[in-house]
């Protein structure tokens, strides 16, 4: 089953209790964020952009306020619903890539799609070679350049199902010609399956379509 909308109601991470969040357009505010609409989440280091995306993910908790999938609260969900929304619906990049050194670039994305058997080797080739690192599947993720890494975890996440995608400073180690085509990748398959992305930037630099830019 799909998932229509995320809400965030007077959200307002514990870190952040006693500041001042007036100029922010996403915490202590009313916000939906919708499947299909592209958004763009601006702001500098430091406040709370990898923080939302956890909360929104499941992965922490330590927030006021109320984040809801399709009306359910986050706070109220059981292991295996999450478990569900993160093989069916909700796909996540994180700024650390939380990819495994030891492992290679091929066997770190089937990790991944051999829990949704969502592409085919091919398929998955394919996004190599676009990305431009078709001659690093089979070499060791340790020895690979940030910026190769980032697209490992960026094709990781694009096996599975989604409609949100989460991506965490998705672009921020890549030169202005792998952003592009990235972007053009992502979007595809965004589209493909009528998805919502909800990216995280310092400053402007993913170039994804953008329906709907935020500031922290």
């Amino acid at each position: 089953m799909k998932i229509e909308r995320i809400e965030l109601r007077n959200v307002v991470p514990s870190v952040f209790a006693s500041k001042d969040l007036s100029a922010s357009q996403v915490w202590s505010c009313n916000l939906t964020l919708e499947r299909g609409k592209n958004y763009l989440i601006s702001a500098e280091s430091g406040t709370g952009k990898s923080s939302l995306c956890s909360f929104v993910y499941g992965y922490r908790q330590d927030f006021s306020g109320i984040i809801a999938i399709d009306g359910n609260d986050v706070k109220s969900l059981s292991v295996e619903r999450w478990c569900e929304l993160r093989t069916h619906n909700i796909a996540y990049l994180p700024q650390d890539m939380r990819l495994f050194g030891e492992l290679t670039a091929l066997e770190n994305v089937e990790l991944k799609n051999g829990i949704t058997s969502w592409k085919n080797k091919h398929e998955i080739l394919e996004m190599f070679s676009r990305l431009g690192i078709e001659d690093k599947v089979n070499s060791l993720v340790s020895r690979m350049s940030i910026g190769q890494q980032q697209r490992v975890a960026i094709i990781r996440s694009l096996c599975q199902p989604f409609d949100f995608l989460l991506l965490d400073e998705p672009v921020s180690h890549l030169d202005e010609l792998n952003n592009d085509v990235v972007s053009h990748l992502v979007m595809e398959e965004a589209d493909r399956q009528g998805a919502a992305v909800i990216a995280t930037s310092v400053g402007n630099n993913v170039k994804i379509r953008i329906d709907k830019e935020l500031k922290l």
